[in-house]
């Protein structure tokens, strides 16, 4: 079974309770949801929440919702503890609940990479990175080889580096097993300097490869982002009666 689970934590430092956060309407982690659930290749979508407030924002939206701990350094971790309840769930998917405009395609194209049985975790990038985004550390690149397997995750980066870079989109997949393991490594001194969990794979030797997609991730990080992604959704007409 494919499974898809969106971590959706209620504390967040630069935009408080950004999943919670109003867009046109709807909490932002309730479209997340609507554009998981149009994935072709998902069996299942589970909300993991931490809070009895989210749970009452969004009750009312019909999503299958798991409460987790309040004590995971990351997103996967939360993600782990679901998969434990979820004894048939073969291949995991982790969307991150801050992506409102994710594309289902690049689900469906990341469960692609799973029918390579030596692929045990992969990941999306994208071929969209502006000059601007090689300035702004918010904005995750990564580097990969000749075989599509990453080889770093940088927020900063040098000159020479820019030809062979590519936006990261915060969307991955793991086999059920390498999920585990993963959830059970400690973080890596380069997770905790970057603030990027993929770094605990890289730096325990669990290869990720990648899928590349021409889809611009807009992750809402503060509130000017908000407003980013709600002028491309007026402008595209999605998610508006």
């Amino acid at each position: 079974m494919n499974i898809g689970v969106v971590p959706a934590r209620l504390a967040s430092k630069r935009l408080p309770k950004k999943i919670l956060a109003d867009l046109d309407g709807k909490p932002m982690v309730a479209h997340t949801m609507e554009q998981v659930l149009k994935a072709q290749k998902l069996d299942k979508v589970i909300l993991a929440i931490d809070s009895e407030e989210t749970f009452d924002a969004l009750k009312d939206f019909g999503f299958d919702m798991v409460m987790t701990s309040k004590d995971h350094c990351s997103g996967t971790d939360r993600v782990a503890e679901v998969v434990k309840k979820n004894e048939d769930a073969e291949v995991i998917i982790n969307i991150q609940g801050d992506e409102p405009l994710i594309d289902a395609n690049i689900i469906d194209d990341l469960l692609g990479l799973f029918e390579d049985k030596d692929v045990n975790m992969g990941t999306a990038i994208s071929t969209k990175l502006r000059v601007d985004d090689l300035l702004d550390d918010n904005v995750v690149k990564a580097i990969i080889d000749q075989d599509k397997n990453v080889i770093d995750f940088k927020r900063n980066i040098y000159d020479s580096e820019i030809g062979g870079l590519y936006r990261h989109i915060g969307i991955y997949g793991f086999r059920r097993n390498t999920l585990f393991q993963f959830s059970m490594l400690d973080q890596s001194p380069r997770e905790k300097k970057r603030k990027l969990e993929q770094m605990r794979a890289l730096d325990n030797d669990l290869p990720i490869r990648a899928t590349i997609t021409g889809f611009e991730s807009f992750a809402v990080d503060t509130k000017s982002d908000l407003n980013k992604v709600l002028q491309i959704m007026e402008a595209k007409e999605i998610g508006l009666d």
